[in-house]
């Protein structure tokens, strides 16, 4: 009769635990699959914007200015990386020895497993993570990327 008692009194113990457990449980996945998709989107945007610079960069078209080749570098960027929690700016600058460098972000919002964006989930703040590439490019001889 004992014996039945200690195991009737801790009936309810595996529920609890499991009720407390959850949303500790959902704020952990929710964080894991927007980092995993995170670093998936910056594998391919890395790819992307490097190939696109060296594509149209290294080798401007005639009278083709930089804000162009920017808009151009964005574009295909962007289209690479059609998702409604992605955006994608490209800049310009000079650097030294008249070398073109392109700079570009990737600025990612956290989702709820891809459905619609999120500041926060059960209290705990997602904030939106940033990547940036860059890729200099020898402004004077046509195809040459340094």
């Amino acid at each position: 009769m004992g014996v039945m008692r200690r195991v009737r009194s801790r009936t309810g113990q595996m529920t609890i635990e499991v009720a407390v457990a959850m949303p500790v449980l959902r704020v952990v996945a929710v964080i894991a699959v927007n980092v995993m998709t995170f670093f998936s989107d910056c594998a391919v945007f890395d790819r992307v914007v490097h190939d696109s610079a060296r594509i149209h960069a290294a080798a401007p078209g005639y009278q083709q200015g930089t804000g162009q080749l920017c808009a151009l570098i964005e574009q295909t960027a962007s289209a690479q990386l059609d998702e409604p929690n992605v955006q994608v700016s490209v800049s310009h600058g000079v650097t030294g020895a008249d070398f073109d460098e392109y700079t570009a972000t990737l600025e990612f919002y956290p989702t709820l497993f891809g459905r619609g964006l999120r500041s926060e989930v059960f209290g705990v703040a997602l904030p939106h993570l940033t990547h940036t590439t860059r890729y200099v490019v020898d402004s004077y001889r046509a195809g040459v990327v340094a």
